[in-house]
């Protein structure tokens, strides 16, 4: 009986070793590193623009890019001040934010052709808008 009980603890603990690996094995596989970081797209949801990104999205010319880029650097700067102030309640905030952001738009439509305005329309982010009202329900049965 003492032979069974201890070939029975031997077996149980080569199991245990055997889960284990298997378990520290599977780990190891997983912390393989990230796979390349996908293209950048355009910002959504409060994410600036990027020069890069406008001059591939609106084919921007050599004589709008630095137009373009100071009209960035200048709401970054605006954004960056307005979020350091901390005497500004959060709605101020907001209604700061939205009026940075569309004083950048118009000083950009200035700069772009139109076309180029309808391309940079088309890359905005859609606004928040109030949930629209339950469809009434179908007349019948």
């Amino acid at each position: 009986m003492k032979l069974k009980q201890m070939t029975l603890i031997a077996a149980l603990a080569l199991g245990s070793l055997l889960t284990i690996g298997t378990t520290v094995n599977a780990q190891d596989t997983t912390m393989t590193a990230p796979a390349a970081t996908p293209p950048a797209r355009p910002a959504r949801g409060g994410r600036q623009l990027t020069i890069e990104q406008l001059t591939t999205a609106l084919t921007l010319t050599d004589d709008q890019k630095p137009k373009v880029q100071a009209l960035l650097d200048d709401q970054t700067k605006q954004i960056t001040d307005l979020r350091a102030d901390t005497s500004v309640a959060a709605a101020d905030r907001r209604t700061k934010m939205q009026a940075i952001r569309a004083d950048f738009t118009t000083k950009l439509n200035a700069i772009l052709t139109p076309d180029q305005q309808a391309k940079f329309k088309m890359l905005q982010p859609a606004r928040r808008q109030a949930p629209a009202a339950p469809a009434p329900a179908p007349a019948g049965n």
